[in-house]
Parts: C-alpha cells; sequence; structure tokens
C-alpha cells in the first residue's frame, strides 16, 4: 500500500499553550486534525466555561487563515471546583470534560486535586450530567517508583472510582501499561482511552540508552517492551475504547534541554503519519481510520467528520528544530533529524 485514505481524524489529547507558543504550534495540528480536545493546564489554569470560552477565542484568532479546524474545550479540575460548574459544562456546547490532574503529577499540575476522594460530589455531578472526566492516571506519592505510577493510580484511585460511579464517563490518558489496557477492556463502555504515538513506537530504551534523551521524556513516562506491545495491540485491535490522543506538549528546546528538563514530547509536527508507521509495524493499516477518525468521536458523541485525508508512503526528514519566524520560538520535535516513512498530502 503506497496510499492510504481515511476519514480526516480528530485529536482527543492536545496541548497547544497560549500566547506566542498557541501561534508557533496550532497549525501543525490545524494541517491535519478536524478538531481537538484542548488541555486545560495553563498558568493560570482553565477552570471556568468564562474562561474556557475565552481560551477557545484565542485559539481561533492564531488559526491560519481558512482553517476550519475546532478546539474543544476542557476544563481544570481542582478543589474548588462546584457541582453548579459541572452543570455549566453541560449546558456548553463548546466545553467538553474536566480534566483530573492529581497534584504535581506533570507540567503545570501544581493546582490539581490532592485528595480525590474529597472531589466524588464533583464525580457525581459529572454522572448526573454525563460530562466526561479526562484522568492523568498517576500517582505522585514519592515513595512509588515513576515506573509504577499509572498502575498504582488504577488500582488505588481509578478503580474505586469507577466502582462508586458506574455510569461516570471516563477517559483514561495516554495508557503506558498492560495493567491500564487491561483495566479498559474489561470496564464498562463509558470508559475509553487515548494512546500517544510516541508510547506506540518507543520503549524506555529510546530515553536512556546511549546517553539521555530529553526529547523523549514525558508524563508518563516511557515504559518497558512487553507494555508497548500491548498499547500496540489495544490501538490497532478495532476496539473503540481506544482512540487517538497526540498529548502533544511543546515545550522550548532550552527549557528540555537543561539540569531539570520539561516533561512532553512535540508530536503535532508529525502526529498522523507517526501513528501510521506504528500501525504499518503490526501489518493493521486497515485499523487506522478507526482508531484516528471514529472511535474517540463516537465516544464523545460527536459526528464522524465528513472530510478525508491521505497519507503517501514517501519519506521525508524532521527538522531539527522548529524556529518561529516572528517570535523566535524554538521546539524540537519528536523524530527531530530522522525519517518518517509516511506523509501526510496537503
Amino acid at each position: 500500500m503506497d496510499k492510504l485514505t481515511i476519514r480526516q481524524p480528530d485529536d482527543w489529547h492536545l496541548h497547544v499553550r497560549n500566547g506566542s507558543m498557541l501561534r508557533s504550534v496550532i497549525g501543525h495540528s490545524a494541517r491535519q486534525f478536524a478538531r481537538a480536545i484542548i488541555m486545560p493546564n495553563l498558568k493560570p489554569p482553565v477552570t471556568t466555561v468564562g474562561q474556557a470560552l475565552a481560551y477557545r477565542q484565542e485559539i481561533l484568532d492564531a488559526l491560519p487563515e481558512g482553517s476550519g479546524f475546532q478546539p474543544l474545550m476542557t476544563l481544570y479540575l481542582t478543589g474548588n471546583t462546584t457541582p453548579e460548574e459541572v452543570k455549566n459544562v453541560a449546558d456548553c456546547e463548546h466545553v467538553h470534560a474536566f480534566k483530573l490532574y492529581p497534584a504535581g503529577a506533570t507540567t503545570n499540575s501544581d493546582a490539581g486535586v490532592a485528595d480525590i476522594v474529597a472531589a466524588y460530589p464533583l464525580f457525581e455531578a459529572m454522572e448526573k450530567y454525563g460530562v466526561p472526566l479526562l484522568v492523568h492516571g498517576e500517582v505522585t506519592d514519592a515513595e512509588y517508583d515513576i515506573f509504577d505510577r499509572e498502575k498504582i493510580f488504577i488500582e488505588t484511585k481509578l478503580s474505586p472510582i469507577l466502582r462508586h460511579f458506574p455510569q461516570l464517563r471516563i477517559v483514561v490518558e495516554h495508557l503506558t501499561t498492560e495493567e491500564a489496557v487491561q483495566f479498559v477492556e474489561s470496564a464498562a463502555a463509558n470508559v475509553g482511552a487515548t494512546i500517544t504515538p510516541q508510547h506506540l513506537l518507543y520503549n524506555r530504551n529510546a530515553l536512556l540508552a546511549g546517553g539521555i534523551r530529553p526529547h523523549f521524556y514525558c508524563l508518563p513516562i516511557l515504559k518497558r517492551e512487553h507494555h508497548r506491545q500491548a498499547l500496540l495491540r489495544a490501538a490497532t485491535s478495532g476496539n473503540p475504547k481506544f482512540f487517538l490522543g497526540t498529548d502533544s506538549a511543546p515545550h522550548l528546546t532550552a527549557l528540555k534541554e537543561n539540569h531539570c528538563g520539561c516533561a512532553g514530547c512535540f508530536s503535532a509536527h508529525a502526529a498522523l503519519e507517526l501513528y501510521a508507521e506504528a500501525f504499518e509495524m503490526v501489518g493493521a493499516l486497515d485499523k487506522l481510520e478507526g482508531f484516528a477518525s471514529d472511535f474517540g468521536a463516537d465516544f464523545y458523541g460527536l459526528p464522524r467528520n465528513s472530510g478525508t485525508v491521505t497519507l503517501a508512503r514517501q519519506a521525508w526528514q524532521v527538522p531539527d528544530v522548529y524556529v518561529d519566524a516572528d517570535s523566535g520560538i524554538a521546539i524540537t520535535p519528536l523524530r527531530a533529524g530522522d525519517e518518517i516513512s509516511w506523509r501526510l498530502l496537503v
């Protein structure tokens, strides 16, 4: 197969920041995706419908001329979130979910939830109004090994949430472990999950073998090879519980390449091409459309896109760095300087 045409996909987990960074990265996502669930972990975080609508307008204003890309907004769940704000989300066509960050779990998560049980009244309201809860599934206690934090979160936090609120719509974001795959597979239809390109393509050797490679550092961190294989099986299985979410997370190159580099992989420049490589790796290109274009829209109760995109088997070299001509912002992309075997035709 030298060309693959699929329904236009959506990205169900995307960071685009704001200000100059937003303007420098949004075009990468807009050229391939029709819609994206936008993460709310700005500084300060997006915690109200009013703030989300203002952020949405900032994104729309930053889009390339003629783009039809639609940002789907979310709110950051905090200890100050109220059941009334949950109702406000349910009533707003442009805000689609709440994001749960355990405090300290990842970039800009300081305002996250420290006591998950204390948030149970909010989960009750989300269950009542049909508002999805998007979960960064890691414990943050220093006593736990960083490679075990997703597994422990599922056992000690997420499983009890689902027992108490069995109809709550949950998306387990950026799966990284075999245990997480098994949890989602065994749960009811109201539980789905996103999987990133880096977790499909790489294990933890990419981060650590032959030297520390900071542009492979993300949270949850890359895991062992058997976990990567479990993710590949899930993504290419045709199971509608699993769908595309890049978790593309831009950081300045200087903030990645220093003594305490930021967590996050910037993959928006070649997201769909990277997924195509992963699916082709296991002979499952015929399963890419469902994963990329259908299952996420179905889970969120949104119409599938009507347009199409075409990928061609056409090797190209990823730039070493993307530099925005107006702001001077420099971002090192995933696979910088390497070849990718598929290319999106635009």
